[in-house]
Formats: C-alpha cells, sequence, structure tokens
C-alpha cells in the first residue's frame, strides 16, 4: 500500500474507525498522489520568476488559446475556462455549494460535514461513490422501482449485489414495512450494508413525507446501533423540486448525519437539475458521519481519497463548467430565476394530477404516487407498456419510456402545461387500438 494511502487510512481510523472498514479495498488504497500536482501548487505559489511545472501552454504570462475558441466564452477568460481545474474542484465552488447545502437543510445545524468534492455530473459521483465504498458482492438495497443505471454501475461494473423492497405501500405512501424487513435481514446477514435512495425518484416523481424520513432514520439508525456498518447513500438529484406540502424538504443526508459511528451518510447532488444545467455535468459528493474530536483532519482524508478517485479516473471535472456554474451561483438574479422555473414545473406537475382524476382513466391504469422532481408513472391494467410505447410512436408521434410488462413512465418535465391532457387522451386511445386488435 502507498505509504499516503496508508496515512489517510490511520487518520480515519483515529476519527472512527468503523469508516475504515465500509472502504472498499480500492478506497482503502485510494490516496491523492503527491509528486508532479504538489510539486505544480507549491510553484504556483512560490515561482514568481518562471513556473515550468504545469502541462498546459502559455505565451507572453497568459493561457494559450484560439480567439475562434474563446470568441464564444463572452466575459470567461481562457484561465477561467481551458485550464485544468483541480480534481477536488475548483476552492470557490467547493465553499459556495457547502454553504447552500447549510442554507437549504436547516436540519444540518450545528453538524459538520466535508467539503464537497466536485465530480462530472452525479451519475460519475455514483460511479466513484462505487469505487470508494463498494466491494464485488457487498449489498445495496434498492426499490423495486428505480433508475436503471444503478444497475449498470453498481451491479454490472462493480460486482455489488442488488436487493430490492417494495417502494409503495397499499395506501400510496413509501413502504416503510417492506424497508424495515429488507434492512433487518440484510444487517443479519451482511456486516455492511449500503442503502441508496433517490429523492425526488426516479422513475416514480415521489418524495418521501417528513414522517416517512424520520422513521427511515430511525430504521437505519437501529441497523447501526446492532452493529451493522450502514453506508446510506442519498441520491439528490431533483433535490427542491418539491410540489406538494408533505414532502420532506430537506435531504435525508441532514437527520442521517451524525447519527450513529456505524452510519456514513454520503450526499450525492449537483447542478444537473438544480440550475437546468444538465450538459455542464457538475456533480458533489458530500460526506457526513459521526467522529471522534476534531472532524478537519478526517474529512480532509476522505476528500484526498475521494479526489484520488476523481484523478485516477477523468482528471478532474470542466473547468469551464464550474466557473459558469460559481458565477451563476452569485448573481442576483439567480433565487428569481430558480423560483420562475420551479413554479412552471410544479404547475405541470399539478395539471397531471387534475387530468388524472378523471375516472375516464380508471380502467386503463392505476397511477404510482408523485409529488416532485420531473417523472410520473402509469402501471397499465389490459396491455402492456413495451407494445403500447411502440404504438404510441409509429401512429401518433408521441414517445414515453416503458418500465417493466406494465409501467409506462411520463417526463412532464419535458411538456407545455397545454399538451397535458392531449397527452394523456392519446395513451387512452392508444390502449384501445391495442385492446381492438
Amino acid at each position: 500500500m502507498n505509504p499516503l494511502a496508508q496515512e489517510l487510512n490511520d487518520v480515519i481510523v483515529r476519527g472512527n474507525p468503523a469508516i475504515e472498514a465500509m472502504l472498499s479495498r480500492v478506497g482503502r488504497q485510494l490516496f491523492f498522489p503527491k509528486g508532479i500536482l504538489s510539486q505544480s501548487a507549491e510553484a504556483k505559489e512560490k515561482a514568481h520568476r518562471i513556473n515550468a511545472t504545469i502541462g498546459i501552454a502559455k505565451e507572453s504570462g497568459h493561457t494559450m488559446c484560439f480567439e475562434s475558441v474563446m470568441a464564444n466564452l463572452q466575459g470567461v477568460r481562457a484561465s477561467q475556462s481551458l485550464t485544468y481545474a483541480p480534481s477536488f474542484g475548483l476552492p470557490a465552488l467547493r465553499q459556495r455549494w457547502q454553504e447552500d447545502l447549510f442554507a437549504k437543510n436547516p436540519s444540518l445545524t450545528g453538524k459538520a460535514v466535508s467539503l464537497p468534492v466536485v465530480t462530472c455530473g452525479i451519475t460519475h459521483a455514483i460511479s466513484v461513490f462505487a469505487d470508494v465504498w463498494l466491494d464485488p458482492g457487498d449489498v445495496v438495497l434498492l426499490p423495486d422501482m428505480m433508475w436503471g443505471n444503478y444497475n449498470m454501475i453498481l451491479n454490472v461494473r462493480k460486482g455489488a449485489r442488488l436487493s430490492h423492497y417494495a417502494l409503495f405501500d397499499e395506501q400510496g405512501g413509501f413502504n416503510l414495512e417492506a424497508f424495515e424487513a429488507a434492512v433487518t435481514r440484510e444487517a443479519q446477514a451482511n456486516a455492511k450494508i449500503t442503502i441508496l435512495l433517490n429523492c425526488p425518484q426516479n422513475p416514480t416523481g415521489y418524495t418521501i413525507t417528513t414522517r416517512e424520513g424520520d422513521a427511515i432514520a430511525d430504521i437505519l439508525t437501529r441497523a447501526a446501533e446492532q452493529g451493522t456498518h450502514v453506508v446510506v447513500v442519498l441520491d439528490d438529484a431533483y433535490f427542491g423540486l418539491f410540489y406538494e406540502e408533505e414532502t420532506m424538504k430537506e435531504s435525508l443526508f441532514a437527520k442521517l448525519c451524525g447519527r450513529h459511528a456505524n452510519l456514513l451518510a454520503i450526499k450525492l447532488d449537483g447542478a444537473t437539475k438544480e440550475y437546468f444545467v444538465w450538459g455542464l455535468r457538475i456533480g458533489f459528493i458530500t460526506y457526513g458521519l459521526h467522529c471522534e474530536g476534531d472532524a478537519a483532519p478526517f474529512y480532509d482524508a476522505l476528500e484526498r481519497k475521494t479526489a484520488g478517485c476523481v484523478r485516477g479516473n477523468i482528471s478532474n471535472a470542466s473547468h469551464l463548467s464550474q466557473t459558469l456554474l460559481l458565477q451563476a451561483m452569485t448573481d442576483p438574479r439567480i433565487s428569481a430565476e430558480k423560483q420562475e422555473k420551479f413554479e412552471t414545473l410544479k404547475a405541470r406537475a399539478l395539471k397531471v394530477k387534475s387530468v388524472l382524476a378523471d375516472e375516464k382513466y380508471v380502467a386503463a391504469w392505476d397511477v404510482y404516487p408523485f409529488n416532485s422532481g420531473y417523472f410520473m408513472c402509469l402501471k397499465l391494467k389490459t396491455v402492456q407498456a413495451e407494445p403500447l410505447r411502440v404504438h404510441l410512436l409509429d401512429k401518433y408521434g408521441v414517445g414515453l419510456i416503458a418500465l417493466g410488462k406494465h409501467d409506462l413512465r411520463v417526463a412532464f418535465s419535458c411538456i407545455d402545461v397545454d399538451q397535458i391532457q392531449e397527452l394523456f387522451d392519446i395513451v387512452l386511445q392508444g390502449i384501445a387500438d391495442l385492446e381492438r386488435a
């Protein structure tokens, strides 16, 4: 093992040995390299005469670039966009994102969390998490309705075993009974369990209520109290898009930080949906846990391992994307803009609920609970999802996503309010077409 990795492991053990035990084999061996990076950092600070360390091109002391490129980047300097960013992410952006975490999650008040490490989108954040914390054969608990890419990242690429529970109960809420049974079953059989929760959820558009969030936190804490190492991953990709009063407006991350020495909370979030910048690919990984003594060196060790994983994978996330996001976050217009787009999406969600309340749809499908995010799902009663999807596309020019045998996902995020009634009437007509055939 590299001595730098061992040093980080020793720091983590001093803060909380249970966290060191949760690391994957790769995670234990990860470190943030010194060498060229550290020497370049020192030179940036002290080489006031000539700095010949970093692998970029300069002329007359400025970043070398093409005017044909910079002409499309009004107001952004080449040094802010074309050069490498740190593998940890831009320091100012990391600090600002952490400040916003505390503002958006009041339950974090008085708690210590890590500085977020920047990733190339939340999908990359999930992959980095898996590298640092999962070994082949580790169990990951997920609901029966989930984003399909979890399987690709966690099972296909990392070899983790996915264990499922029913997402909804008969009353149309989060199935706490099934969740607790799954946690108990896996905790009894494994020294470490990982639970991945996604709110607002893809594909259903469901966010847990405050009561459900408190119950989930209690269930996970009990498992940790009984000696199981519990890793809880919060995929908060759609954070903030909560459309109904009863939905929990904070991340479950805030409720789990510091709950027990055997419980590690990992928040994965980003600008993708919160700032409507899908292609900029900026995500974040933040840690929250129980630590003995000063938390700063402990979190620094976890950040270094995580940044080392980024360094050994993609080197760093886009400097330009990080600069654009940081500038937007500090722009005085941003709060009003975010509220305007939120109201637009909320209006669509409420319109979907209003349209689907019509009894003419009852024989064709059931509606899965939804209260947030981008999506909602129909459970078809009389036809299968894939044949209907193809028929709607071929005959009516309507595109939806088939999930499994009977579920159909609708992304109301990408259709206007005045298209919603028409959409569901076409789906109903498509079902009638297939029934007659």
